[in-house]
């Protein structure tokens, strides 16, 4: 028997906030996606660290600075950052509770910055994913560079 418009089961799409039309697709067990919510520490972490320049600071003002250091200073320990992108990184770290600033009233006025508590706690996974750089990079040198990467190829 041959099904009709008016006996076929009604399953109309419905509209995303976006307004595409999509079905319901069932979801997969939920202990299997309760990891990796979009508020999942794991996402958080990565989310944090989504620059590279995050990363980098926090390297190097724990590693070479002691924790604390100028502005400055800290723009010729990064080679690549432009201070654009650097004043744009240190505004977002500071507002995030990972660095403090320090204006200090003088004449031309001194700015440091220096790890929080908060901040010191975040060294130690950047510390490890540093060390085991340090230690594979001929996995990182086997790696093919992506389309957009600007890393330039040794082989050439």
């Amino acid at each position: 028997m041959r099904r009709t418009r008016s006996d076929a089961p009604k399953s109309r799409p419905e509209r995303t906030q976006w307004g595409h039309r999509h079905r319901k697709v069932p979801a997969l067990n939920d202990n299997t996606n309760d990891g990796w919510r979009e508020d999942c520490a794991p996402r958080r972490v990565l989310d944090l660290f989504a620059t590279k320049w995050t990363s980098m600071v926090l390297h190097v003002l724990h590693a070479r600075h002691g924790g604390r250091c100028r502005a400055g200073v800290l723009h010729r320990s990064i080679p690549g950052i432009s201070r654009k992108m650097l004043t744009q990184t240190l505004r977002d770290m500071e507002t995030s509770g990972l660095i403090d600033r320090n204006a200090q009233a003088t004449v031309p006025p001194a700015v440091d910055y220096g790890l929080t508590a908060l901040g010191q706690r975040f060294v130690e996974p950047i510390e490890l994913l540093y060390d085991w750089g340090r230690r594979n990079g001929d996995a990182l040198d086997a790696l093919r560079p992506r389309p957009t990467s600007r890393r330039r190829d040794t082989d050439t």
